[in-house]
């Protein structure tokens, strides 16, 4: 019997069966965001929102518009560029090659000017004509609208299309569950397509030679189950004068810093019944809502900018601290949560099911204790630290007990639901802790850097504690001493390079041995002394770890490396920052400008917006950082990145209720000049600059605060 060539053979029909049943989350590298949370656009570069992928128009977890496609005459224009017009904004230039003069030069060109605002996005188009001859055409915009939830899009689930509704002239809506998405366009014909669920709208436009026209429409979401919206009040690092900016020899500083403003402003967010309180919105689109860690991460790199949206952050993370033990949502008395959402974070096809407000996170407790001392330390107002004290007491409770539930001394985490999140740390996906070799570790897992925050969480509570005269300041200085004593005799294993702490203990209390970024967390946390710090910062910036731009999460030559994957061989924009900022202030100058330069790099080739990750492939390999394809952007605290490395430059380290100010400038200004103004201390305005000689000044200090200079190098 002859092989029929036209039918596929058995191995073919598997691999088409897993393939179907094997669901891929869609790529966003090569999107456009705009947003202004809780709201945001993802488009392609020419501007139009396709109906595929994660394209769309999103607000709060819930995608509103699925398709918003322009065409003239029913085609569609070609793409020339795009670039960020300010928070929300952004500008797509595409051409009508097909209409005006028969000549090589395009003749008529399309502006789309895009806006978006919190519940709603606003966009202008104008046609614009350089022809001799009168152009006639008719420009159509095709909309739908499938209210595909975040996680379903996510996990590259499939959606339906809703029906549009007939409503008013030039207006079309859809309604779901409550939530009305309404688009009108100004001047426009509202059509409705018989075959399928979408609709049109249509402007018939005449340009004389040399003629423009101008049109406009526009989308609301009216969305009253929404738990998260725009904030009531402006930052205090808004736009306009007194607005923080920098200016620095290197202008890709600079030019990071300034956008990373306007991102960082478009990602403020408070929780729909408080919206006097202001955090970060963790990233677009995945993660655009309140994240325990994330937002308290950004805010504390923030913090040279004012204490407010710390202050926010810790007022709404404390209101849902956790009261009860629940082990299906992770909740434990005391325990500062995870994620917030709408309804129950479901991704499709992995078996995690994430109640609406999710407490997976054995670092989120900790870095809270932590942004209230530093707040406190930036010049927060004494009242509204006080008020947060029980809350203080309650996670310092948590550190104490539930944070360690076999009782070995060490915090340490295991998902006992079967449902949510395997790993809880920063480093949160399924394969991301591995032995050296390349096995992966089994929970319950005890992270390293854990246990530095917990160390400095300890230490500064107890500071607070004490500062406020409340009891217990002396058992959580003993707390934290005994936790150094442990993980000094059970994290440390030896390397090519000389002995670093361990990734982690796995269940059988064996170190984790590959070299991670991990340990780069560690540093300033009290937990280490001054030698192996300096092991470790000679580690951070070995070939390995520094051979691309930035930290890799993990050494090259481990076995689990990979440039793409998420957390085993990427670069993270925060983790390295946070390095950074750990390596400056510890007085290693050189090693963190080894760093901090590999993120300008990174910066300068995305446009200066630092996605949340990026391939740590070798400089060698393109030149240029590969960008991870899923990664999101903006993203707090990637964005938060570039105000952490300007700090590092200047060395302003305040402690108000003392009344000083340290100054620790990178010696030897490895970065240039930098002057920044708009920072603030104790809710004043000051400024600070480095030389190229490595001298700092800085101005506007509040009175009684005097400043000292600190040595600026390390042997």
């Amino acid at each position: 019997m002859l092989d029929d060539a036209s039918s596929p053979t058995p191995q073919a029909v598997t691999v088409a069966a897993s393939t179907a049943a094997h669901r891929l989350q869609p790529l966003l590298h090569d999107l456009v965001s705009t947003v202004r949370a809780p709201t945001v656009a993802l488009s392609g570069g020419d501007g139009q929102i396709r109906p595929a992928g994660v394209q769309g128009v999103f607000h709060a977890d819930s995608r509103a518009l699925s398709q918003a496609t322009l065409t003239i005459d029913g085609r569609e224009p070609e793409a020339v560029g795009h670039a960020p017009q300010g928070p929300g904004a952004t500008r797509f230039v595409t051409l009508a090659r097909w209409l005006g003069d028969p000549v090589p030069d395009p003749t008529v060109r399309i502006e789309r000017f895009r806006q978006v605002t919190p519940g709603g996005m606003e966009e202008r188009v104008e046609i614009v004509s350089s022809a001799s001859v009168p152009v006639a055409a008719v420009v159509s915009l095709e909309l739908g609208c499938d209210f595909a939830p975040i996680e379903v899009v996510k996990s590259g689930g499939d959606t339906v299309e809703a029906a549009a509704e007939r409503t008013a002239p030039g207006e079309i809506s859809w309604t779901s569950g409550g939530v009305r998405v309404v688009v009108t366009g100004t001047g426009a014909r509202a059509e409705f397509a018989e075959y399928a669920r979408t609709g049109f709208l249509r402007w018939p436009v005449e340009l004389a030679p040399r003629g423009r026209v101008t049109l406009s429409w526009r989308v609301e979401v009216r969305d009253p189950q929404a738990v998260v919206t725009a904030p009531d009040r402006p930052a205090e690092w808004a736009e306009g004068e007194g607005a923080p900016r920098v200016v620095a020899a290197d202008h890709r500083l600079s030019r990071l810093f300034e956008q990373s403003m306007d991102d960082l402003r478009s990602l403020r967010l408070a929780e729909t019944a408080t919206p006097g309180d202001t955090f970060l919105g963790a990233g677009v689109p995945w993660f655009l809502t309140l994240f325990g860690r994330d937002s308290i991460w950004a805010a504390r790199m923030l913090l040279p900018l004012g204490t407010e949206l710390a202050m926010g952050t810790l007022r709404t993370l404390a209101r849902r601290q956790g009261t009860r033990i629940d082990p299906g949502s992770g909740e434990a008395p005391g325990k500062i949560m995870h994620e917030l959402r709408r309804h129950e974070f479901a991704v499709e096809g992995n078996g995690l099911h994430l109640p609406a407000a999710y407490y997976g996170t054995i670092d989120a407790t900790p870095l809270w204790i932590s942004l209230l001392h530093d707040a406190w330390r930036w010049g927060a107002p004494a009242t509204e630290i006080a008020a947060l004290l029980p809350h203080l007491e309650a996670a310092l409770g948590w550190l104490g007990g539930h944070a360690d539930p076999d009782g070995d001394g060490f915090i340490e985490y295991v998902d006992t639901s079967g449902k949510g999140l395997a790993n809880q740390g920063w480093k949160d996906s399924g394969d991301a802790l591995r032995f050296h070799d390349g096995r992966q570790a089994q929970p319950p897992i005890a992270l390293v850097e854990v246990q530095g925050y917990a160390h400095q969480a300890a230490r500064q509570g107890a500071d607070l504690l004490e500062a406020f005269g409340r009891p217990g300041a002396a058992r959580w200085r003993e707390h934290a001493s005994a936790l150094a004593e442990r993980f000094r005799a059970r994290f440390w294993v030896d390397g090519p390079r000389g002995r670093f702490p361990a990734l982690a203990l796995d269940r059988d209390k064996r170190p984790v041995d590959a070299l991670t970024s991990n340990i780069g967390h560690l540093l300033g946390t009290g937990l280490l002394t001054e030698a192996e710090e300096a092991g470790i910062a000679d580690l951070l910036v070995s070939p390995e770890m520094a051979g691309g731009f930035g930290l890799r999460t993990m050494s090259a030559d481990a076995g689990g490396f990979s440039p793409l994957s998420y957390h085993c061989g990427s670069i993270w924009a925060h983790d390295t920052a946070i390095v950074v900022a750990g390596l400056a202030r510890a007085g290693f100058a050189t090693h963190a400008a080894t760093l901090a330069e590999g993120l300008l790099v990174a910066g300068e080739t995305f446009g200066y917006r630092l996605p949340e990750l990026f391939g740590g492939d070798d400089r060698s390999a393109l030149g240029r950082p590969v960008p991870y394809p899923a990664a999101c952007r903006p993203q707090a605290w990637s964005a938060a990145a570039a105000v952490t490395v300007v700090h590092a430059a200047l060395g302003l380290y305040p402690d108000v209720p003392e009344g000083r100010m340290l100054l620790r400038p990178l010696a030897g200004a490895p970065l240039g000049a930098v002057s920044a103004h708009g920072l603030r201390v104790a809710g004043t305005e000051v400024s600070a600059s480095v030389d190229r000689e490595g001298e700092a000044v800085v101005t506007g200090l509040p009175g009684g605060i005097s400043t000292e200079r600190a040595r600026t190098s390390r042997p």
